[in-house]
């Protein structure tokens, strides 16, 4: 019994000396891998967090801008809108004194014409009054005489009584 007590200890020590080799070589630097590789990937998630937030902080402020352009672009188009509606309704309007001037001139050219073709039939009707009274009366009448009896006949024939 004593060759397995003797067995049974010179195990144990062999056991703990082969433990304190392993612990110094092996677990100690598999220990310490092991923590160093889990603090790199708690600094990594960590850095993700940072950057996560920073990304949403940015995602924010470009939406924000966003906004901002949009409704900047709103107010453009609705200011472009009214400059062009303003200038439509000038237009408009100057087109429209335009035409009421030229339908002016157009009427005063219109009764001057009329005016001028009045008075030519005016003259060529006195002329022919004349010629034809000379003949019926058979004399000659002076120029005087001739435009007083033809102003005569064509008022009364226009109807004008107030040029007697």
């Amino acid at each position: 019994m004593l060759d397995f007590s003797v067995t049974f200890f010179i195990t144990i020590i062999n056991i703990t000396f082969l433990f304190l080799i392993l612990r110094a070589i092996l677990f100690k630097p598999v220990t310490k891998f092991m923590e160093d590789r889990a603090k790199r990937i708690k600094d990594s998630i960590d850095e993700a967090e940072i950057d996560k937030a920073h990304a949403k902080d940015l995602i924010a402020k470009y939406e924000g801008s966003l906004k901002t352009a949009n409704a900047e672009a709103d107010s453009i188009i609705r200011y472009a809108k009214e400059l062009a509606n303003i200038e439509a309704e000038k237009i408009i309007s100057d087109s429209r004194i335009i035409a009421e001037r030229e339908l002016t001139n157009t009427r005063k050219q219109l009764e001057m014409e009329h005016r001028a073709a009045i008075a030519n039939f005016r003259q060529e009707a006195a002329a022919l009054v004349v010629a034809t009274a000379s003949k019926l009366l058979e004399r000659e009448i002076d120029g005087e005489d001739s435009r007083q009896y033809a102003q005569i006949l064509l008022n009364e024939v226009a109807g004008d009584p107030e040029k007697d």
